[in-house]
Formats: C-alpha cells, structure tokens, sequence
C-alpha cells in the first residue's frame, strides 16, 4: 500500500463513522473542507463514488460499505499498535470513543468528566448519545455503556453501578387535578408521558411488580399526550405538570427531593440491574479505556449517584 494514502483512509473511516464531514473534522483537528478534498482525491484513486452526499446527510455507497469493510481491521490493528505503546509508556493518550444513552451519560460519566480530563489531558473524550446496542466494532467504539439485562453475551462486561430502581413520579399541580394513584390499573385514568427509543422507534412500556413478587415484572400499557426521545425533556414536562413520568429515580432525585415532584406507586416498582460497560473481548484493552474504567469504579465506590445539572445532548 501507498502510505500517502494513508491519512485518505482515516478520514474516509472517520467521515463514515460520523456520517458527517463537520463532525469527523472537529475530530481530527482539520477544516471540513479539506477532510473533504482528502476522500475526493481517495475516491479519485479507487475509481469509486465511496459517500452518496446530500445537503442534509453523507451515507455510504455500496461500494464504500464494502471498501470499510476491508479497511476497519487493518486501521483497528494500527490503532492497537499505539495503544499498545501508550501502556509501555504508562501514559494514556489518543481518542476514548463511548457509545451510551442520555442516562448514563448524566449519571455516571458526566459528574466526573472534568476529573477525567484534569487526569489525562492527553486523552481526548468521543462520547455518542444513543439507546440502541451498537455494534462496537462495526462503528469503531472502544466500549460502551448499557443497562445489564441488555448486553449481548458475547460482550466482556464491567459493572459500573449497582442495582437500580424505577420511580413514578408526577408534580404537585398534577395531583389538583388528578387522585393519587394506588395500583398500576389506575394510570388508566391517568396522563402519562412516554419515551420512544431513537435508534427502534418504539415506545417504552411501563414496568411494574406486585409488592408480594417483586420478581413477576409485567409491562402496562399506559395512556398518554406527550410522547419525546428525550429525558430531559421529559422530566421538564412532568415538573410543569403535563404528566406522570416513570423513570430510574437517580434521574429525578433533584426533582423528589425538592418536591417538585412526588413519588406514587413506590411498592410496584422493581429493581433491575445498574449500568455495566461493554467491549469486544479483545486480550489487549487500551490504557485510555483500562484509566476510564478505573475512574468511574472508583466513584462508584465512594460517592452516591447525581446527575449532573449542566449535562446535555
């Protein structure tokens, strides 16, 4: 191979992974513009189209699918190359590229963020906000994170939190205009707000369990006029009291504390297990994933899970 063509083949895999010019340039320290000209003068070479581009979107061909393809392993072994020397060095450095949803992000990683960057300043921070499980090596994470009970089996996996709880919760002006609650069968009377996964579209079905079974988890369908992909957004519209809202009470401990809301059902909601970071099973894990890792386990073990009131998408 050509080793001027090099650099070509590392935006080409950047600008597919963030299906974006602008965003794969602020990756790599570079203008959009010339990411650009770098695949136009590779796409030149090969003879190829490798991106379809629109105003709104940058998707690969079929030709360019097949051509990453060949290309992810060999920029996969280079990239263990470095890392491979950065743990001789002792000295963490290069891209951390995480795969997590809004949740984790506000709860496990962001409240230590600043700490992590004051550790190692040479480690710079890719974090993707998404629900779905995504193939890690396909889109070039080095881990993700993800409740427990959804990872794939053959993923090697980290608890990061301990078991976590749902809470149903609606705000004080809510309640004037609605009773209180006793059993789940009674939100049929009830506005509730619900979460549509981006990555599936679905919406989340409302989990409960009997108190004398807390282990029978059922999903309810629950009636509801607002509907958001977004958390944050969620909770603002139970505090402004548009509805109930169910969610990991670490989310909304501000808000219950507070009382800006209040929790119902508390006997019906089920515990299930915390957060856990997945990676490929490779033997090999980075210095800058193995120095994450060990930040986020150490706060796990010495302070209580917040959110972080700066955090955003």
């Amino acid at each position: 191979m050509d080793p001027a063509r090099l650099p070509a083949l590392v935006a080409f895999a950047s600008v597919a992974r963030h299906e974006s010019f602008t965003r794969a340039a602020l990756e790599s320290g570079v203008s959009a513009s010339a990411l650009s000209q770098s695949v136009r003068a590779l796409e030149a070479q090969l003879g190829v189209r490798l991106f379809n581009r629109t105003t709104r979107r940058v998707a690969l061909t079929e030709a360019g699918a097949d051509f990453l393809e060949r290309v992810r392993p060999a920029l996969s072994m280079l990239d263990a190359a470095f890392d491979a020397l950065d743990a001789q060095r002792g000295h963490p450095a290069g891209t951390l590229r995480i795969n997590l949803p809004r949740v984790a992000s506000e709860l496990l990683v962001l409240p230590h963020l600043a700490e992590f960057k004051r550790r190692y300043p040479h480690v710079t921070v890719d974090m993707m906000l998404d629900d779905g499980l995504t193939d890690l090596v396909g889109e070039g994470f080095d881990a993700g994170i993800r409740l427990g009970e959804m990872l794939a089996r053959d993923m090697v996996a980290i608890p990061l939190s301990g078991p976590l709880r749902i809470a149903v919760a609606g705000s004080p002006a809510y309640f004037e205009r609605y009773a209180v609650p006793a059993v789940p069968d009674d939100l049929m009377r009830h506005d509730c707000l619900h979460y549509r996964f981006a990555t599936s579209r679905g919406i989340y079905r409302w989990e409960f369990a009997p108190p004398a079974d807390p282990t029978r988890v059922f999903e309810v369908d629950t009636p509801g006029s607002f509907v958001t992909n977004d958390l944050r957004t969620m909770v603002r519209a139970a505090v402004d009291g548009i509805g109930l809202l169910h969610v990991i009470e670490d989310y909304v401990a501000p808000e219950l504390a507070d009382g800006r809301l209040v929790r119902v059902l508390d006997d019906w909601c089920p515990t299930f297990d915390g957060f856990c970071l997945y990676t490929s099973s490779r033997v090999h894990m980075p210095l800058k994933l193995r120095v994450f890792i060990d930040l986020l386990r150490e706060k796990r073990l010495h302070s209580p899970t917040a959110r972080g009131d700066s955090a955003g998408q």
